[in-house]
């Protein structure tokens, strides 16, 4: 009896303590959902500065959960799904609102509150005339749904990414806003303003999204300079960039993130 009594009292303790710790990235990737839902009624209200803050802080969450995962050694394919499930909303569906928004803006002119009819491209919806063309900008959304479902069946995407992650492009779409918001630039505000400006971001991005090529992962196995020579220089131009342009900075580093790695691919490939 008293062996069997030890066993016992051995066994208790780890499986107390263990689903505790493969939870723990599990509440994080929820918190990114909270945001992705927060920063979802505020995209519909047209608050679209206090929607880019909630998604930044949803990606954030998003890329701590991975971390804890990875230091706690708890990664499973329950996390896997629920973080994927989490961007879909945070970095897939508000992206989508906010372009909707946006195009929305291209019809008045301007930062508005709801849809301004249009004569000649509405389609009559219960007692509103809605234009078709904001719709367009859900586009993302779907694009982003179906660049999520390929990742989870993707084996080889652990070091490296194939097309742009939903995360980044998030950042991107929500730029736009933000520039309107702090940058008071009247040229900056036409451009970003044109309906065929954000047609052909739309296009750009959803194409971005699942297109075959290779992107380096900000995932760092050791410290090394060597090893990491590209993710370094990476994080020092982003940083100068920002500290200079403020969000103007974030559509330059998205495209100096396509760039450098499409470069550091043909470096790659001619070593080989």
């Amino acid at each position: 009896m008293a062996p069997k009594m030890q066993c016992a009292n051995v066994d208790v303790q780890p499986s107390k303590t263990r689903p505790m710790k493969r939870h723990i990235p599990n509440v994080i990737t929820l918190l990114n959902v909270f945001c992705g839902c927060v920063a979802t009624v505020f995209a519909v209200l047209n608050k679209l500065e206090v929607a880019a803050f909630f998604v930044f802080l949803g990606i954030f969450f998003d890329f701590f959960d991975g971390l804890a995962a990875r230091a706690l050694n708890v990664r499973s394919e329950l996390g896997l799904q629920l973080d994927s499930l989490a961007d879909v909303i945070t970095s897939g569906l508000v992206p989508g609102i906010v372009m909707f928004q946006l195009l929305s803006m291209s019809y008045s002119g301007g930062w508005n509150i709801g849809l301004q009819p249009n004569t000649t491209d509405t389609m009559q919806w219960a007692v509103f005339d809605i234009p078709l063309i904001p719709f367009f900008g859900f586009l993302i959304t779907l694009a982003s749904a179906y660049r999520l479902a390929k990742f989870n069946l993707d084996e080889n995407q652990v070091s490296s990414f194939v097309g742009l992650p939903t995360p980044a492009n998030a950042l991107l779409i929500l730029s736009f806003p933000l520039i309107l918001l702090y940058h008071n630039n009247d040229f900056l505000n036409t451009i970003i303003l044109n309906k065929w400006f954000l047609i052909g971001t739309t296009l750009l991005s959803s194409y971005l999204l699942n297109a075959r090529i290779g992107l380096f992962a900000l995932k760092f196995k050791n410290w090394s300079f060597r090893d990491n020579a590209l993710r370094y220089i990476f994080i020092t131009v982003s940083f100068v960039m920002i500290l200079t342009m403020k969000f103007m900075a974030i559509p330059g580093i998205i495209a100096f993130y396509i760039i450098s790695s499409l470069v550091n691919n043909l470096k790659v490939s001619k070593t080989d």
